[in-house]
């Protein structure tokens, strides 16, 4: 998708398609008290000419103001756009850039399933103009992508150009609309590995694909097979692999800007379970051909890290994906089992199921050799998080305030939806093992915590944050502004941080 800035006077630009955000004026809480009042709706634009075209269709009543709603008008007159669409974006008190980026998605998605290639977007002047070209941009992106590469009738839907109609300094806001296409081009990169199925997904293509990425963007990548992570002693992350004829990849990938300081170095661990079947306590066969979206935590690690290398902070990074299968074989580990870790931790596999937070665990500590100061994983890694949380936030742990509050103030920019959860000490008695250090489940109740308090086991005193992406790395129904499937979450929370350090 080619972007545009542009200073020129909405109505005087000649495009296909004009688009303008609805708000509604009234004051949100006179709204709740008062579910019959009147809509006070007016278009977040400055240019008169464009808000005459709407003032029959406002002063009508038929515009609601309720998020989403949407108008598309032909042939606006005064206005040299072939359409004008309309998309309310709610009360106007409560608009944020987080609605923005959405209204944008919905917006290309309507106009691409019309056949439209290009469009303009009115930015609204509410929000800071830098933030808003953000996104804009972002929420475009994102709105473009569609899952359904290998349906025979697939239809060629795209738009292929987008403007900004906003004012400031031009030079400034082409620099944020570039910086955010990298952003937005590298969530969807990330969401096309994780649609890929499991069968043109396996470890040795996620890490192909790794490699070429970083052959493009000037990273150096290496990938380990079966014999280099048994000389390493990754007890935890092969007792996984071990079940499977596809062989695993130990996925390192380095980003060593020339002028950075020797620390901080970032490390990002992402699970990268291509496939998981459960292993011997396998998954009820309901919904299991989504398994192959357990490599999200991976994929996403592998985005960041190609927009890292495109927006160039001055900060040491290396990501690593622990990528393998989990699958039930006469050479899989079973429930009892005994498995060392590559930090010397004794663990006894009570479910097979709890896979993800064993690569994870050499991962983290293998990340800590290579000299990371600083760990972030994701994961999609327990189904107690969507219980807990839903589809809506992904859940936030962290073993310290200072990389919590460093983290949540690059979530907020970001614009994603996460939610802190617990780590106090009494969840270790979850983990406790009777024969060995500790347990792979520590049982139903609190689950998504347990998982999190043996990753802290080898994150130790690291400054440590863990995302546990299970409810939100698939988009389970189709939404105004994305396609039902990978959502990428995560990855703009993961660049931001990065920055943060550099900055």
């Amino acid at each position: 998708m080619k972007t545009t800035i542009s200073l020129s006077t909405p109505a005087e630009l000649e495009t296909e398609s004009l688009v303008a955000i609805a708000l509604n004026q009234a004051d949100p809480a006179q709204i709740d008290k008062n579910k019959d009042a009147k809509p006070q709706i007016k278009l977040a634009t400055a240019d008169s000419a464009v808000q005459s075209v709407t003032a029959d269709l406002f002063s009508s009543g038929e515009v609601t103001g309720k998020p989403f709603e949407i108008n598309l008008l032909h042939k606006p007159a005064g206005v040299k756009a072939k359409r004008l669409l309309l998309i309310s974006g709610g009360a106007a008190k409560k608009f944020t850039g987080y609605d923005l980026r959405r209204i944008a998605g919905t917006a290309v998605r309507t106009l691409k399933a019309r056949g439209i290639r290009s469009l303009a977007f009115i930015a609204p002047p509410g929000i800071p103009a830098e933030e808003a070209v953000r996104a804009i941009v972002e929420g475009a992106l994102v709105g473009n992508f569609d899952p359904d590469y290998y349906r025979s009738d697939r239809k060629d839907q795209k738009i292929d150009a987008l403007t900004i109609l906003t004012t400031g300094d031009k030079a400034t806001l082409e620099k944020a609309a570039n910086e955010a296409q990298v952003i937005g081009e590298s969530q969807n990169f990330t969401r096309d590995l994780v649609n890929e199925p499991s069968n043109r997904m396996t470890p040795t293509i996620l890490a192909d694909r790794a490699k070429k990425m970083c052959q493009e963007v000037g990273l150096k990548c290496e990938v380990y097979g079966a014999d280099k992570i048994k000389e390493m002693k990754m007890g935890a992350f092969w007792s996984v692999a071990q079940g499977s004829d596809e062989p695993p990849a130990l996925i390192v990938m380095r980003y060593e800007p020339a002028g950075a300081p020797e620390k901080p170095v970032l490390g990002l661990v992402g699970k990268g379970i291509t496939f998981d079947t459960g292993g011997i306590s396998i998954k009820p066969a309901d919904g299991m051909e989504k398994m192959k979206y357990d490599m999200a935590g991976g994929a996403t690690m592998i985005g960041a890290m190609r927009a890292i290398a495109l927006l160039k902070p001055k900060v040491k990074v290396i990501g690593i994906v622990c990528a393998t299968e989990n699958m039930p074989s006469g050479k899989a580990q079973k429930p009892g089992d005994v498995q060392i870790a590559m930090s010397g931790k004794s663990i006894e596999i009570i479910n097979t199921d709890a896979e993800g937070r064993l690569v994870l665990a050499d991962g983290l500590f293998y990340a800590r050799q290579l000299g990371c100061t600083h760990l972030v994983d994701a994961a999609t890694l327990t189904g107690a998080v969507v219980v807990a949380l839903g589809y809506t936030n992904a859940g936030i742990f962290a073993n310290e305030d200072a990389m919590y509050d460093r983290f949540r103030k690059a979530n907020v920019e970001a614009g994603e939806k996460m939610w802190r959860l617990p780590l106090d000490d009494e969840y270790k008695e979850n983990i406790k093992s009777t024969i060995a250090d500790i347990v792979n489940s520590g049982g139903r109740w609190g689950g998504a915590i347990n998982a999190a308090m043996f990753l802290k086991e080898f994150a130790e005193d690291t400054p440590w944050i863990h995302l546990d992406i299970a409810g939100t790395a698939w988009t389970e129904d189709q939404k105004p502004w994305i396609a039902k499937g990978p959502s990428g979450i995560a990855l703009r929370s993961l660049v931001a941080f990065v920055k943060g350090f550099a900055s």
